[in-house]
């Protein structure tokens, strides 16, 4: 794959570069969460005035109409700018598209607008205790009431859902079909009685993931996206978007994570040493195959017009380098690396989770296994 620039990438790149050059978000907040989160939504919000919020929605919803490639290099720039993700990401990614491919003309009117400006934040109701890799089996209810739908299940690891208004939930609607046939899509409204939010404490101190428990809670007709039953296919959309669109952020940051960890050694006089040279460069390797694979997944994507199942294997080699690079900073900074206010401290103990969110590994790799090797399924 050719992966020169053309010159209506080069310019739309230089057009992001120069905006994000204009635009001054202010020093990061730092110990305090909902300002942290206040912070990004008042990027997104900058994003929104100047057309960059969605560059990959079409024109018609407020987005640029960006090729492939372009998206691409949106969320790379992004990151070497060192300016965070937008606030309504989960909106932006996964709740924007899906109901672009399956919503109707009243939903795609009332939901696009506010997930742009993040006037309305977007969570995503799938995992559950019992049902996490195993999605198809959730147990969350949805019982026809009138006119509308009656909730009631639990949800678990929900990003962003104490800030949230919307929630893409999955709800069984008919118990007696075969587990993928009886789930239907619904956008929930969070701000009601029968639904709350209960914050999860990370070992970094965040609370970045949330439990829902949803008792009673009411949806109407017209929350419900895709038909009746047809649940499983629209979630199959939200899926493939989940781990197409952040490749190149991450693989990026990184890039910055590694570059910092090589200053640091540097400074401290051990690149002298050819041990360490060695690690770093095992490192620097890893993290530039995982460029050049989040690459090759664009080629799968112009062809086939959707993300593939490639998006699996990227986000499968950034979780173990991401590890492997965090693990590498403490052993070779010692007891400084470990300290509560170091930043090497927080990138260590927020890496553990890289292997269970947006899939876990095992996952992941049977994922790889089946649909891209071919190889027969595991039983």
């Amino acid at each position: 794959m050719d992966l020169t620039f053309s010159e209506s990438e080069r310019a739309f790149r230089d057009e992001l570069r120069a905006w994000l050059d204009s635009y001054d978000p202010g020093s990061e907040p730092a110990g305090d969460e909902d300002a942290h989160y206040a912070w990004r939504r008042d990027f997104q919000r900058a994003l929104a005035d100047g057309g960059w919020a969605a560059v990959h929605w079409p024109v018609e919803y407020g987005g640029r109409g960006a090729t492939i490639m372009e998206s691409a290099i949106f969320f790379e720039e992004l990151a070497r700018a060192g300016a965070p993700l937008p606030a309504n990401v989960l909106g932006l990614l996964l709740a924007g598209p899906t109901i672009m491919s399956w919503g109707t003309a009243e939903q795609k009117d009332r939901f696009l607008a506010p997930i742009l400006t993040a006037e309305e934040i977007w969570c995503q109701g799938f995992s559950e205790p019992d049902a996490g890799s195993d999605l198809a089996s959730l147990k969350t209810r949805a019982i026809r009431d009138g006119n509308g739908w009656l909730i009631s299940g639990q949800k678990v690891w929900t990003s962003g859902a104490q800030y949230s208004k919307w929630c893409m939930l999955l709800a069984r609607t008919d118990p007696d079909a075969p587990k993928h046939k009886g789930l239907s899509y619904f956008l929930l409204d969070m701000e009601q009685e029968g639904v709350q939010v209960r914050p999860l404490r990370q070992i970094t101190g965040e609370s970045e993931f949330n439990e829902l428990f949803i008792d009673g809670a009411v949806a109407s007709d017209g929350q419900l996206l895709g038909g009746l039953g047809n649940g499983w296919k629209v979630a199959l959309t939200t899926l493939m978007n989940e781990r197409a669109g952040l490749a190149f952020f991450l693989q990026v940051r990184l890039r910055q994570l590694l570059d910092a960890l090589s200053a640091e050694v540097a400074a401290a006089g051990m690149l002298d040493d050819s041990g360490v040279a060695e690690r770093l460069g095992e490192v620097h390797l890893r993290a530039e195959v995982l460029r050049l694979t989040a690459y090759r997944g664009l080629t799968a994507t112009e062809k086939y017009g959707q993300p593939g199942p490639e998006g699996s294997l990227t986000k499968w080699m950034w979780s173990q380098t991401n590890q492997q690079l965090t693990e590498l900073a403490a052993q070779l900074l010692g007891s400084s690396a470990l300290r509560a206010a170091d930043r090497w401290a927080y990138e260590l103990l927020r890496a553990r989770g890289n292997s269970i969110e947006g899939g876990t590994t095992e996952v992941l790799k049977n994922i790889v296994a089946e649909r891209v090797l071919g190889l027969p399924r595991a039983h």
